[in-house]
């Protein structure tokens, strides 16, 4: 490539139409993978959740089909099929070729929307190989087909068909008849993989979230969602006729210290905005804007933060105005009411921080407004300003209102969430004092570690290595087995507290449960420090049967709760002792082959194997119940030697999820445990019992 210091207005490239969006995606959808094609697909279902809040059209419905397209049905009104008068092309070639063209604009479409960029219909046609639409409006079907956005005719189905582009002028095309009053879009396409990763791909779990989120916020609307991709049909159905109240119950982690507080209220504010005139100018207007907040908040037990915020039903996920506006507002209702009860709750000279206030609070956020200032096309985070003085007013006051409330299961909850807080506070300062008695203990420290600990002489974390192993017994033959140099061992008796039902305090003061903290040496809940924790790996060990993996499921739950960076950064680990050891024997002189297998499966496959080859094994087979069984030597060669043993890693994809499955499991709330099981009882293979 040659560089020349010529730079003059030839040397400008002027990008026109889609052609910029085609060059430079990363500036509409973020990023070409599986991220931005998701991003996609957002648009056009939040386009047809923008009918529904107008009250058009109470389903629609995604379906995911085998060829990699993806298809968004609503009963709205439809796109409009008249000549816009400025163009000369019909409204649905302007939807979907021009870049800022849209009903959003102005006033009289929508009051309060998620696309306001005119761009988001046009950027997917720009990047897709192929987009169909069809329009069912005035008792007619209209159709339209294009081509990385070029319109015109494909002669076949799918991307790949013979493409003609219209060369005078565009054609929108009349191929069936509907009832009059039957109304509403179906948009097809096909990603360009011009554009995007060969690895982007639709991820329907993240799709039924986004879509089960849009059920909660707009009650009443059916959203429907089928994946054909793997050759049969999976289906997902989402209607909520409750509302953010029962979107904050669904995402709460923990059990409740409050009810769900729904706090409500609106302001207005006037911007300066261009308008555009019948005659084309865009003149300087000041507009009267109405900003309406609507707040779902409790607090629960633990001490996790959950908040999802909306704009017009767009999530932000990076907050903005509106987010930086609640925490405002609650901050200052809830320290005014401590600063007014100090010598009861016992405050003392402490300062209140805003992480005190949020442990344990599940909010739902949600404002709308016409045309918010959003900060890129992927509406992130909030720009508009305003916003955030009139929802701090609106938290402060009706937060103010619920916690002064004369009601008394009002009174009673206000004063739990108070002495809550304040009990953060006291814990968060109690645990920046004693910060450094968590770091790893020298020689002269250890009495401070627990008894039972058995420690390991190297102080390089990377390479340390703790084994939470499963009774006393295996202990003394782990001792022998592991490498005293790297490898710590620490023992637990029997089956450890489950904490998915008790409280802090009774985890706190349970033995075993503070034995493990304490070892790990990162704290624990809000305040652990993934940085102070004295072991690279975390590895649990634990006889290979059901009590065994009783065992396994309530450390997990332990590490999940209070621990969950761990986790999170992979230093979580399942030890894999051998389920069997075989001795096959060799002719002569030469000694027997010892091996070991992991599952009944590979023991009969081994077993064929050693009888096809004509040899012969000493019975019977030994069958290890426990760890305990085993000598020295064969632990270490099976399950505590790197260059030989085999551990599963533990992996937290979707802590929500997790979150959910543990508190199924796990949980003080039996009837959805007794669903499960009675549900699944169909799909329980009774040879895998190990009893």
């Amino acid at each position: 490539m040659i560089v020349t210091s010529e730079y003059s207005a030839h040397h400008l490239q002027v990008l026109e139409g889609l052609e910029a969006v085609r060059k430079r995606p990363g500036m509409y959808i973020g990023s070409t993978d599986s991220r931005g094609l998701m991003h996609c697909l957002w648009e056009i279902i939040d386009n047809s959740v923008d009918e529904a809040l107008g009250g058009f059209g109470e389903r629609i419905d995604v379906v995911l089909f085998p060829d990699g397209s993806v298809e968004v049905r609503d009963q709205a009104r439809g796109i409009p099929v008249d000549i816009e008068p400025r163009t000369g092309l019909s409204g649905v070639e302007v939807v979907f070729t021009k870049l800022h063209a849209g009903g959003k604009f102005g006033t009289g479409s929508y009051s309060a929307s998620g696309g306001l960029h005119g761009v988001g219909a046009s950027v997917v046609n720009a990047l897709s190989e192929r987009l169909d639409v069809e329009v069912d409006r005035e008792g007619k079907t209209w159709a339209m087909s294009f081509r990385r956005g070029e319109p015109g005719v494909f002669d076949g189905e799918g991307p790949d068909a013979p493409f003609t582009p219209f060369e005078k002028a565009s054609t929108l095309r009349v191929v069936g008849k509907v009832a009059k009053k039957v109304t509403g879009t179906r948009i097809r396409y096909w990603a360009d993989r011009q554009i995007f990763t060969k690895d982007a791909a639709f991820g329907f779990t993240e799709l039924e979230q986004r879509v089960r989120q849009t059920a909660f916020l707009v009650p009443g609307l059916e959203l429907v969602i089928r994946d054909e991709r793997n050759g049969d049909s999976t289906e997902s159905v989402f209607r909520f006729d409750g509302g953010i109240s029962e979107f904050a119950e669904f995402l709460a982690p923990d059990a409740p210290v409050t009810d769900t507080w729904r706090l409500t209220g609106s302001g207005s504010f006037s911007e300066t905005v261009p308008v555009l005139q019948p005659t084309g100018a865009m003149i300087p207007t000041e507009i009267e804007r109405r900003c309406d907040v609507d707040v779902a908040v409790r607090w629960g037990t633990g001490y996790e933060t959950v908040t999802r915020s909306y704009v017009n039903i767009i999530a932000t996920p990076k907050g903005g105005t509106h987010q930086q506006g609640f925490e405002q507002g609650l901050v200052k209702a809830i320290r005014s009411q401590i600063d007014q009860n100090a010598r009861k709750l016992k405050v003392g000279n402490d300062k209140l921080e805003k992480d005190d206030m949020l442990a344990g609070m599940t909010v739902v956020l949600t404002v709308r407004l016409p045309e918010p200032q959003f900060e890129g096309q992927t509406k992130e985070v909030l720009g508009t300003p305003a916003v955030r003085q009139i929802v701090s007013n609106v938290v402060n006051k009706e937060l103010t209102a619920q916690l002064t409330s004369s009601k008394r299961d009002d009174k009673a909850q206000a004063s739990q969430l108070l002495d809550k807080i304040v009990s953060e506070m006291k814990a968060r300062i109690s645990a920046r004092t004693h910060k450094e008695t968590q770091r790893r203990k020298n020689a002269l420290e250890s009495s401070s570690l627990p008894v039972k600990l058995v420690d390991c002489r190297s102080n390089d974390v990377a390479q340390s290595e703790l084994f939470i192993v499963e009774g006393d017994s295996a202990l003394g033959t782990a001792k022998l087995a592991r490498d005293s140099e790297h490898q710590a061992l620490l023992p637990i008796r029997g089956k450890i507290l489950n904490v998915q039902k008790a409280s802090i305090s009774d985890m706190l003061s349970n033995a075993e449960c503070a034995a493990i903290i304490q070892s790990v040496g990162a704290g624990s809940g809000r305040t652990f420090d993934l940085s102070a924790a004295r072991y690279g790996k975390i590895i649990m060990m634990s006889d290979a049967d059901v009590d065994g993996a009783h065992i396994r499921t309530l450390l997990l739950t332990l590490f999940f709760r209070y621990m969950r960076p761990l986790i999170e950064a992979g230093r979580v680990f399942a030890a894999v002792p051998p389920l069997h050891r075989v001795i096959a024997i060799n002719p002569g002189s030469k000694p027997n082959d010892m091996i070991y297998t992991y599952s009944e499966q590979e023991l009969h496959a081994l077993l064929t194997k050693l009888t096809k080859a004509g040899r012969r094994w000493q019975e019977p087979v030994q069958r290890y119940k426990g760890l305990g069984e085993m000598d020295a030597e064969q632990l270490a060669s099976t399950t505590m030697d790197r260059s030989g043993r085999l551990l599963r890693r533990v992996h937290v994809d979707d802590a929500e999820a997790a979150a959910r499955v543990f508190e199924m499991l796990m949980g003080s709330d039996v009837a959805p445990r007794r669903s499960f099981i009675v549900d699944s009882s169909d799909r329980l293979v009774r040879d895998r019992i190990d009893a």
